[in-house]
């Protein structure tokens, strides 16, 4: 009795796992991951079609409303980039350069909104559309998405640029440090060390998945791409893969 009250005891990893599935980010993230890794699995299988021929199609049935659903988990998105915008305007970062990056970056995704929204409900025929109407709305919100990406590697270069600045700043500190200094003083240096080096982990998680998203958004920006299926599900899967380990950090 006592082994099977061991096991039934509270589990934090269940916690934190039911946590993360009941939040939109966390839902997001796991059907993003197997959107883009049932394209590797597909194209694996497709080397021998005569097997996989089945299969496939069964992949197929299931990513299609995978990929709806995400589309449709993004429905209020304006709401959160209306309160971004107001919050990065009454709290302006800590450079000029990067207050503009911020209003560019909001201004791309005001636009990538309801363009992708409005290309859903005319694919899915809600609302009457011509399909080159359709598909031409389609293709600008991409390119917006586009525009995004390229203005979020300057922001985080100048991200970059601000932490070696600190950096810096922090090994004079410890050059500063001598015996007679208060164990407050190390505390917080140690403290200020730890939070840096977390910055930095971040900045280069958020370049990996930025540099992933990337040939993504010039392929759909394009009205002929030959960016292969496969490619898309490589770069998707690590973008996946990187931002399912951020969203389960803070879960």
């Amino acid at each position: 009795m006592a082994a099977v009250m061991k096991v039934l005891r509270p589990n934090p990893t269940l916690d934190k796992l039911s946590r993360f599935l009941n939040s939109v980010r966390g839902t997001d993230k796991v059907l993003m991951l197997v959107q883009y890794a049932s394209k590797i699995l597909i194209w694996h299988l497709r080397r021998n079609p005569e097997k996989a021929s089945t299969l496939v199609q069964r992949i197929l049935n299931l990513v299609g409303p995978i990929s709806d659903f995400r589309i449709l988990l993004r429905y209020y998105g304006l709401i959160p980039l209306t309160q971004w915008a107001l919050y990065s305007e009454a709290n302006p970062a800590p450079t000029a350069k990067l207050q503009l990056l911020t209003r560019l970056q909001n201004l791309c995704n005001f636009c990538y909104y309801p363009l992708e929204h409005a290309y859903w409900l005319g694919l899915h025929q809600v609302v009457k559309m011509k399909p080159e109407t359709r598909d031409r709305i389609g293709i600008w919100s991409c390119r917006f998405w586009a525009a995004y990406v390229v203005l979020y590697f300057g922001q985080l270069w100048e991200e970059r640029k601000l932490l070696r600045k600190r950096e810096r700043e922090l090994r004079e500190r410890k050059v500063k440090v001598g015996g007679d200094v208060k164990e407050v003083d190390v505390g917080g240096l140690v403290a200020d060390v730890q939070k840096l080096n977390e910055e930095k982990n971040m900045l280069a998680i958020n370049a990996l998945i930025n540099a992933a998203y990337f040939p993504l958004t010039i392929h759909w920006s394009l009205e002929s791409s030959s960016f292969p299926d496969v490619g898309v599900g490589i770069c998707g899967t690590i973008a996946a893969v990187a931002q399912f380990y951020t969203a389960w950090k803070s879960a």
